[in-house]
């Protein structure tokens, strides 16, 4: 008995992947046309199974009748390939799940990508119910270099059978997908499947993802998504993929305003936060990539060598101007360039020459002997502070390459080599050398660095320890309603978590007023407090700096005047008096419950600058001491953190325990759907920190 749990997940990819009978729906006798050309592949690639033919020809086609309609299908068909136009796939549609066929291929455009979400929507649900694994509609088609198949609705072509070790291809976009297969081709990077999903009505790129985590000939996995529909899956078979050393390079559209109007219209997505979402893939093992040759770079070096290395990498090269550049590019992009030993320096010092730069880039100079190459590159290749090699290097000769594969070859360190000089023209000595390397090559040093940048993250990423235990709740925290609490109680709540607030207490006229006033000391603030005013300073509603009983009490009635001016029908709980905060540095941090990507902290500078600057990190609702201390340090204004013109460092250790105690909060109370502490006022370094302002809201 077939139904929905039947139209997606791997043995429904399976069935899409490995068809034992394949029907053409749409074919005619045109040639060049996309039926003729599915035939034409079937034949190419010797398909062994039954191939049945659906279209009006009355006359057969190479050999095999035609049938008028979907209806006359025999039963249990593994694949129907759609290749007529999208008026007519909703009827075939129907016909192929009465038939019950496993999967069916759909290429006709013209669904939900221009406007027409009721038919996608219908033949989706009609093929669902069937359980019948849809791939498309918009979509190119797939080939499996491993079984020895490609059904390409533009071309026909033999594909490879029993590629191991390689990469599988899957997106949203067929055209991007051709450049990727052209390129894996021209780099003779091991292909194992290419599919293109195109709207996704049926089988998405989660489904996919589960199957390539457990296909034994694929190495990496390589994704092009405009939506992804099913986070809490694809998260699962993420950290699936992450447990199995399957690494998973991403590319997902989304990342700009313009960028999500184009997705919407190319098909039918609906992108959600792209910052929220990276967060979470990223954690959960992901690669995100955010262009075409950060795609490629990453895909090749990832086969070659599938286990990143935690530490940075050694850099070789023959340029002192390179060594000045590199160490920029490197401070930009966040590749962290390991110290050297002073024993492999000394060693390589002892065969180049004596004004050569001897460090991280290590120069050898204009002077160098190859013969002196194979043992300075071993020696940095071996230093126990090096991840891997990178060579960056003027290659005229043959004898270079074969020095540094002389070098480099007994180390199972991965290891990349640039060839300078863009794209002059290599000898063919030079590139049969280095076509023999262990290492991967390349003729761009930035690019190859910034797939390296990733690549060294990626491996930081994995040696992380993941503990996977839940938090305490906290105790002591005070009764929430729904919707946007109070600052009062919402600062109740960051307290019986740990986090400093201001001393102070609610006050409903001017007398308690005084009174709290004169139990904590002058000087003072006063902030009128209502769950409807989240924006008290706009309405005049923050009273700051009152020094004595006669200010608080004039700052009183100013203020409640404000507030009847500026929100007439809001009702005051109270006025909260609070003692004033030494200064310090006012960051942001808070928290954000994604209804379908789950939660991340957020780490950013605070006050008014948090939204003129945006100078924000996002983090992980799970994240530990080392990864808020690498948010801080990325953050534009962490320089300020340090202690500048005289200031002393902030206290980033009390930082870090405001953020962690935020986590916690998340995780034990999953009522709370947003926390925003802004400012968090950072002090001195032994001082603390004392949460401002405070706004939570609980579902």
């Amino acid at each position: 008995m077939t139904g929905p749990q039947d139209a997606r997940g791997p043995r429904a990819v399976e069935k899409f992947l490995r068809p034992r009978s394949v029907a053409i729906v749409g074919i005619s006798q045109r040639p060049g046309s996309a039926g003729q050309v599915i035939l034409q592949s079937l034949k190419l690639n010797n398909f062994k199974g039954d191939i049945h033919l659906v279209g009006r020809s009355s006359e057969p086609i190479g050999g095999r009748p035609v049938l008028k309609n979907a209806d006359e299908l025999p039963q249990g068909i593994d694949l129907a390939v759609f290749t007529l136009p999208a008026a007519g796939v909703r009827e075939a549609m129907e016909a192929c799940a009465r038939r019950k066929v496993g999967s069916a291929m759909v290429f006709a455009a013209g669904f939900a990508e221009t406007g027409d979400n009721e038919t996608q929507d219908a033949v989706t649900n009609t093929a669902r119910a069937a359980g019948l694994a849809v791939v498309g509609p918009n979509c190119l088609g797939v080939t499996n270099n491993v079984d020895g198949m490609t059904l390409h609705m533009l071309f026909a072509r033999e594909a490879l059978r029993g590629v191991t070790g390689g990469v599988a291809f899957v997106g949203q976009s067929g055209g991007l997908l051709g450049h990727f297969q052209r390129a894996t081709d021209g780099r003779g990077i091991p292909l194992t499947y290419v599919v293109s999903t195109g709207n996704e009505a049926g089988l998405e790129s989660t489904d996919f993802l589960e199957f390539l985590v457990d296909d034994r000939s694929t190495r990496v996995i390589a994704l092009y998504s405009e939506q992804i529909r099913r986070p809490t899956e694809f998260l699962a078979a993420l950290r699936r993929a992450r447990a199995a050393g399957k690494p998973v390079v991403l590319m997902q559209a989304g990342r700009s305003a313009k960028a999500r109007r184009s997705a919407q219209s190319h098909t039918g997505a609906l992108i959600g936060d792209f910052a929220t979402m990276q967060t979470q893939v990223e954690d959960a093992g992901a690669i995100v990539v955010s262009s075409m040759d950060e795609m490629m770079d990453l895909v090749e070096i990832l086969v070659r060598f599938p286990t990143p290395p935690t530490k940075g990498p050694g850099i070789l090269t023959a340029s002192g101007a390179y060594v000045g550049l590199t160490n920029d590019f490197a401070e930009e992009v966040g590749l962290e360039l390991p110290e050297i030993e002073p024993a492999t320096l000394k060693k390589v010092s002892e065969v180049l020459p004596a004004y050569g730069n001897y460090g991280n880039p290590l120069d050898v100079t204009a002077g160098f002997s190859p013969d002196s190459l194979p043992m300075v590159v071993k020696a940095l290749i071996d230093d126990p502070n090096v991840g891997m090699l990178f060579i960056s290097f003027p290659i005229s000769y043959a004898a270079v390459v074969k020095a540094f594969n002389k070098g480099m070859a007994d180390s199972p360190k991965p290891k990349v080599m640039v060839a300078l000089g863009d794209t002059w023209q290599l000898a063919p000595d030079i590139m049969q050398a280095a076509g023999e390397s262990t290492a991967v090559f390349s003729r761009s040093s930035d690019r190859m660095l910034r797939a390296i940048t990733l690549y060294t993250r990626y491996g930081r990423l994995l040696a992380r320890p993941r503990t996977g235990a839940s938090p305490e709740p906290i105790k002591g925290l005070p009764k929430l309603g729904k919707g946007t609490q109070p600052e009062w109680l919402g600062k109740k709540v960051l307290a019986a978590a740990g986090i400093p607030v201001p001393d102070g207490d609610l006050a409903r006229t001017p007398g308690e007023a005084a009174a709290v006033a004169q139990r904590i000391g002058y000087p003072v603030v006063l902030k009128a407090q209502a769950a409807a005013l989240s924006h008290k300073t706009e309405a005049g509603g923050v009273m700051l700096n009152l020094t004595d009983e006669a200010a608080l009490r004039a700052a009183w009635d100013t203020l409640t005047t404000n507030v009847k001016r500026a929100a007439p029908g809001v009702t005051l709980d109270g006025i909260l008096v609070e003692r004033m905060s030494p200064k310090g540095i006012e960051l942001m941090v808070g928290a954000k419950r994604d209804p379908d990507w789950g939660t991340v902290l957020l780490l950013g500078l605070g006050g008014i600058w948090v939204e003129a600057l945006g100078d924000v990190q996002l983090l992980p609702v799970s994240a530990d001491q080392d990864q808020i201390v690498e948010a801080l340090h990325k953050l534009r204004s962490a320089k300020l953190l340090a202690g500048v013109r005289g200031a002393p460092p902030a206290d980033t250790e009390a930082v870090v325990k405001a953020v962690m105690a935020i986590g916690r909060l998340m995780q034990t109370m999953p009522e709370l759907t947003e926390i925003d502490v802004n400012p968090l006022m950072v002090h001195g370094k032994g001082h603390g920190v004392t949460a401002l302002d405070a706004l939570i809201v609980a579902g």
